[in-house]
């Protein structure tokens, strides 16, 4: 059965565009998944449609030849790979992609979703709402790229935030509504039924719960363990006892003076997503006791 993303892919991949929100949404995509070679483009695509949306919105705007190939790797998995590769005005083509991309505060609302669009073809997914957390991310190759996407999901009201990863740099969100509004802004109508139906049933499943949380008390409790870890963290690092830690909570240290203000599931996430370490929120709060249990031993002592 198709993932949730391949089946927004393949929906948004059908809609009709016009001449300029399809140059957006192709240069959108070859700047973030393309090889620039002197007298070539090569882009390698693992989604049928994407390939053969490429394809054609290629071939008509720019009306060239483009060659295609197709390798099926049967190694631990089938796994089918296009390879487009395009030799005809390619310095053309290299000069739309780096313009747009440079001026694409300046282009008109249409375009910039087009551009977004693209950007998703290229290496975004949404995670399926029935079988886990909600999380949009767009995964791309370089810093500019993810500032330039970041800033233009910022003009349409986007929370999105940004994690370094080995492969590249992570824009995601994390918010349920944001990322129905991003689904809607795709223009894939049926995925957003979909979405919407499965979280108006988590949310109605949740409400009990919710309304038997008070966020500001929340807040401010948060807030004050948070400062309560911090002082802490100060406290072994003025006394150069960080390395009593093991490596672990070494990296939990780390990552609160960094991240200040995060709640330790957060904490847990950027962590599991940016280091070796694969923690939970149970194992955040672990390596904080340690760390105060260290403290407290400590002043005993003095």
């Amino acid at each position: 059965m198709a993932s949730f993303t391949t089946r927004i892919k393949d929906e948004v991949t059908k809609l009709e565009t016009n001449r300029l929100e399809s140059i957006a949404e192709v240069c959108a995509y070859l700047k973030d998944n393309s090889e620039f070679r002197d007298n070539e483009i090569i882009m390698f695509i693992e989604n049928a449609s994407v390939a053969r949306r490429m394809f054609s919105l290629i071939k008509r705007i720019y009306g060239i030849s483009i060659k295609l190939t197709i390798r099926t790797q049967k190694k631990f998995v089938n796994k089918t790979m296009y390879i487009l590769e395009l030799k005809e005005k390619v310095d053309i083509i290299t000069s739309d992609v780096e313009n747009m991309f440079k001026n694409i505060k300046d282009y008109s609302e249409e375009e910039k979703m087009s551009y977004l669009k693209g950007i998703f073809l290229s290496c975004g997914s949404i995670n399926d709402p029935s079988k886990s957390k909600y999380h949009l991310e767009l995964l791309v190759k370089s810093k500019d790229i993810a500032d330039t996407v970041i800033d233009l999901l910022k003009e349409f009201n986007f929370n999105a935030k940004l994690i370094t990863r080995n492969k590249g740099y992570m824009v995601y969100i994390k918010s349920s509504e944001e990322i129905s509004d991003f689904i809607k802004m795709l223009n894939a109508i049926d995925a957003l039924f979909y979405y919407e139906d499965i979280r108006i049933y988590r949310d109605h499943k949740n409400m009990v719960n919710r309304l038997n949380n008070c966020e500001q008390a929340n807040v401010e409790k948060m807030m004050k363990t948070c400062n309560e870890q911090i002082e802490n963290i100060n406290y072994l690092e003025k006394n150069d006892m960080l390395d009593l830690l093991d490596d672990k909570t070494r990296v939990i240290a780390e990552y609160r003076i960094k991240y200040p203000e995060t709640t330790m599931l957060e904490l847990a996430d950027i962590i599991s997503m940016e280091t070796e370490f694969t923690i939970s929120k149970s194992g955040i709060n672990h390596g904080f006791r340690k760390i105060k249990d260290l403290v407290n031993k400590s002043k005993e002592n003095e």
